[in-house]
C-alpha cells in the first residue's frame, strides 16, 4: 500500500488508531485523527506521537476530517455502519479499512490469525509460545495487546533486528469486518456462540464477520477448523485452504485430536501417521475449554514446521493469561479466582464445568444480549450461591430465579465480601461475569484488576 502523501484519516484513538497513525506517518501519509474523546483524555497517545505532521479532531467525528480523505482507517471499538460520516465516505469510493488490514499490507512476514468467540487470547498466546520453543523469532498480537501495526514499526527494515518469522495475531469480529485483502497463511476458527449482539443485527451478522478470516485464502494456505462446534464445521466445506482438523474425538481427516487421554496427530506431518504430542494429565490449563485450546495451537504449531517436542515443551511450561481462570489466592481454604475475561454467556460455563468444587459466583456487568437461562441447570448443578453486579442484575435475577440463590451488590467490593461471608472451606469464589465491564469498570482488564486487588486485601 502506498500512502505517500495521501489524506488518512483514522477514526479512534486507543491502542489500535495510535499504532495506526505511527506507521502511516512514518509512510510518510498526511495523517488526520478523530476520536469522540476532548483531547484532556487523550494526552498520552498524543504525547507519544510526535513522529511527524497530524491533525486532531478530537470531541467527536467531524464531517470535514472526512471531506478530502483519501483513505479511512478503523479502530475497532467504532462501527464503520453506525458513524454516517464514514458511510458517506464509503458511499464517494474513498476506501474504508481497519488497523488490522494497514499493518497487514506493510509487512511480508508470514501471518497466523485466530478467532473465535471464545478462547481466542489463550490459543494466540499459546501458538505464539509454540514457535518460539521452536525458535522463531515471533510477533505475538493484534486484538491480544499489541496491534499488528506494531510489528512493522518494530521490525520494517533498517532497525538491525532479524525480520519475523512468525506474525501471530488474535483478529475480532470487529476487525474483521474492515478488512481487504487480509490473508493468513495459516487461519483458526475455534467456535462462534451467541455474542456482541449489542452491535450486530443478528446472529448470522456475526457469524459472517467471524467468517470473513478465510475469503482470501487459497489452496497453498492452511485453514484450522474445530470439528467439534456445529456452526463452524457445518460452514468449513466452503474454505478453499487445505484443511485441518481439531476435536477432542478422533476422526479419519488429518489434524490433532484428543485421543487416549493424550493429543495426538494424524496424519499432519507425515501423512497416515499418528503421533503422540503430550498426555493430557499434563496440561497444566483448567477446563474442557483449555483443551480445544491446545489443540487448536498444537496444529498451528504443526502447520508451521514445529517439532512435537517444542510443541509439547511449549505447552508443559504454558501458566495461562491473566484474567482466564486465573488462581488469585486460597484464603481460609477458598480458592479466589479471576475470569473476568468471561464476557459472554458461552465463556461463564466453560468456566462453570472447569471445577468440581462448590462454587460462589460473582456475575454481572452490561449485557452484551446473550441468553442467560440456558445456563439453569448448570447453576444448579455447580453454584451455591450468586451474588449479582453491574447493570444486568435485573436480567440475570429474572433468568435464573428458583435455579440459584441470589443477591446483589452495589460494587464489586460488596460483591466480594458476600461472596467471602457465604463461602466455605473447599469452595471457589469465582469472578465469571458473562457480561460487558463498561458499566462499571474501563475493560474487563480493570475489572479483573480490582477483584484481584480487593481479593488480596481481604
Amino acid at each position: 500500500m502506498d500512502v505517500k502523501n495521501k489524506r488518512v484519516t483514522v477514526v479512534g484513538f486507543g491502542r489500535s488508531g495510535l499504532a495506526a497513525a505511527r506507521l502511516l506517518i512514518r509512510r510518510q501519509a498526511v495523517v488526520t485523527v478523530t476520536d469522540l474523546r476532548p483531547s484532556s483524555e487523550l494526552e498520552a497517545p498524543m504525547a507519544a506521537l510526535k513522529e511527524g505532521p497530524i491533525r486532531y479532531r478530537l470531541g467527536g467525528h467531524p464531517a470535514e476530517a472526512f471531506d478530502d480523505a483519501d483513505l479511512v482507517v478503523m479502530s475497532p471499538g467504532v462501527s464503520a455502519e453506525t458513524l454516517q460520516p464514514v458511510r458517506l465516505a464509503a458511499a464517494r469510493g474513498i476506501p474504508v479499512i481497519g488497523e488490522i488490514e494497514l499493518g497487514f499490507s506493510f509487512t511480508t512476514a508470514p501471518v497466523v490469525a485466530i478467532t473465535g468467540t471464545n478462547g481466542k487470547s489463550t490459543t494466540t498466546a499459546l501458538a505464539g509460545a509454540i514457535l518460539k520453543e521452536a525458535g522463531g523469532e515471533v510477533f505475538i498480537g493484534g486484538n491480544l495487546g499489541r496491534p499488528l501495526c506494531e510489528a512493522v514499526l518494530e521490525r520494517s527494515g533498517g532497525e538491525g533486528r532479524p525480520p519475523w518469522d512468525w506474525i501471530v495475531v488474535e483478529v475480532s469480529s470487529f476487525q474483521l469486518e474492515t478488512i481487504r485483502s487480509f490473508r493468513p497463511r495459516v487461519a483458526v476458527l475455534l467456535n462462534v456462540t451467541p455474542n456482541h449482539l449489542d452491535r450486530y443485527r443478528t446472529m448470522e451478522d456475526y457469524r459472517a464477520a467471524k467468517w470473513r478470516l478465510f475469503e482470501n485464502q487459497t489452496a497453498d494456505d492452511l485453514a484450522v477448523i474445530n470439528a467439534d462446534d456445529p456452526v463452524v464445521f457445518q460452514q468449513a466445506a466452503s474454505i478453499r485452504a487445505r484443511r485441518l482438523l481439531i476435536s477432542r474425538t478422533p476422526r479419519p481427516e488429518e489434524g490433532v485430536y484428543l485421543s487416549s487421554s493424550a493429543v495426538v496427530s494424524i496424519g499432519a506431518w507425515t501423512p497416515s501417521t499418528r503421533q503422540e504430542i503430550i498426555r493430557q494429565d499434563e496440561i497444566p490449563l483448567r477446563g474442557s475449554h483449555n483443551i480445544e485450546n491446545v489443540l487448536a495451537a498444537s496444529a498451528v504449531g504443526i502447520a508451521c514446521g514445529c517439532p512435537a517436542g517444542a510443541v509439547r515443551k511449549a505447552v508443559k511450561e504454558f501458566k495461562g493469561l491473566e484474567h482466564r481462570l486465573e488462581a488469585v489466592r486460597r484464603r481460609d481454604s477458598v480458592l479466589y479466582v479471576n475470569d473476568s475475561k468471561a464476557t459472554t454467556t458461552v465463556a461463564l460455563a466453560k468456566a462453570l464445568e472447569a471445577f468440581c468444587e462448590p462454587i460462589v459466583l460473582i456475575a454481572g456487568g452490561r449485557s452484551k444480549g446473550g441468553e442467560f437461562a440456558f445456563l439453569r441447570d448448570l447453576l444448579r448443578q455447580r453454584v451455591k450461591a450468586a451474588v449479582l453486579i453491574g447493570e444486568a442484575r435485573p436480567i440475570l435475577r429474572a433468568a435464573w430465579s428458583g435455579a440459584v440463590s441470589m443477591t446483589e451488590a452495589g460494587s464489586l467490593e460488596e460483591a466480594v465480601r458476600l461472596a467471602a461471608q457465604t463461602s466455605a472451606a473447599g469452595d471457589v469464589v469465582l469472578l465469571s461475569p458473562a457480561c460487558a465491564s463498561f458499566d462499571m469498570f474501563r475493560d474487563f482488564e480493570d475489572r479483573g484488576n480490582r477483584f484481584k486487588e480487593i481479593v488480596n486485601g481481604l
